[in-house]
């Protein structure tokens, strides 16, 4: 499939750059009118999850939207909470997941916590919603970290994806791990590191409580890198030799190819997250017949407002409207006729 033309989305004037567009909505957007139940769903080696449900059209199920977040996000942060708004208004039901160790639930239970290439809970979450509706069809929408989660469970075993997965989006994904890695441990980026490694302290300093003698974070200040921090602490609680290891498994750009899925891979031109041309996967994309993708030329990272974050008034963001069109067009269409969707289409009705 040919690139995507690219969309027509233009930011606030205010917000005139990537990073600008990456935090404005991460601080200040808030998004009402998405009450959800939360369920625990206890998992076979012992541990759980944290599962928010979002259920508009609880009546009649028919369609049941799995939402996966960033990395240190989980299931309340603006970016979930309004792609559940959208993807509701669009007929589906939604379940926003917290990764294990994420979200208000407290800490998991094992030493384990989460990584960006583990797609056996997505598939356990995927097959525990189809049976609760019961469900005819499934969307997957995946962000950042997600969002590579979300990739690799569809191109790893295209055997294993239930036959009711109809579509799949995914926003700002750091498709080459290791690129990614080193792109955000850069000096215009600090900012983001810092914030990211400061979260994963707190939480390494709860597990060392919960499991003595397991962890040690003597030096933990001296890290620099999310290689470092991976190399220390990701590879080895989930079995990997090293970073590098790691990486090379969970990156989803390497599982593209066999996707076989209608999917729409959403990548802003101005991400600081992402390094070009290592997480833009085109290659890729105009060799299948499965996997568009679009590139605008703003949106930060997971950001894609159209209006100013906390502004009186309606918000409209550029990605939860693309999904919302992506997704309704496979309910009785194809991938290719959801591909040429307009690219900005009528207002969604919250």
């Amino acid at each position: 499939m040919p690139l995507l033309p690219t969309p027509a989305h233009r930011p606030p004037a205010l917000l005139w750059n990537g990073h600008l567009q990456t935090i404005a909505p991460a601080l200040w957007r808030t998004v009402a009118g998405v009450p959800h139940d939360r369920e625990r769903l206890e998992l076979a080696d012992g541990d759980f999850l944290d599962l928010d449900w979002y259920r508009p059209h609880a009546a009649r199920p028919g369609t049941v939207a799995i939402i996966s977040h960033g990395l240190e996000g989980d299931s309340t942060r603006p970016y979930v909470r309004g792609m559940a708004r959208a993807l509701g208004a669009a007929g589906a039901d939604v379940l926003a997941w917290n990764y294990r160790s994420c979200g208000t639930g407290g800490p998991n239970r094992l030493l384990r916590a989460y990584h960006l290439g583990d797609t056996a809970d997505l598939h356990t979450v995927l097959r525990h919603a189809l049976a609760a509706g019961p469900y005819r069809a499934a969307w997957l929408v995946g962000f950042s970290a997600g969002g590579n989660i979300t990739l690799k469970y569809l191109g790893e075993d295209p055997a294993r994806v239930p036959a009711e997965v109809a579509g799949a989006v995914a926003f700002s994904v750091p498709v080459e791990l290791a690129a990614g890695a080193r792109h955000i441990s850069r000096w215009q980026n600090r900012v983001y590191l810092r914030r990211f490694l400061t979260s994963l302290r707190g939480k390494l300093h709860t597990k060392a409580a919960l499991h003595p003698g397991a962890l040690s974070l003597t030096g933990y200040e001296a890290l620099r890198s999310f290689e470092a921090f991976d190399d220390r602490y990701t590879a080895p609680l989930h079995g990997f030799a090293s970073a590098a290891v790691y990486y090379a498994y969970a990156s989803s750009r390497q599982y593209l190819p066999a996707i076989r899925v209608p999917t729409l891979l959403v990548q802003a031109r101005n991400d600081p997250f992402l390094p070009y041309p290592a997480c833009y996967p085109a290659t890729e994309a105009e060799a299948s017949e499965w996997l568009h993708l679009e590139i605008p030329d703003h949106g930060g990272h997971c950001g894609f407002a159209e209006t100013l974050p906390g502004a009186p008034g309606p918000d409209r963001y550029y990605s939860e409207r693309r999904a919302a069109d992506f997704l309704r067009a496979l309910s009785g269409g194809s991938s290719a006729e959801a591909g040429r969707l307009p690219l900005i289409s009528g207002e969604i009705a919250f």
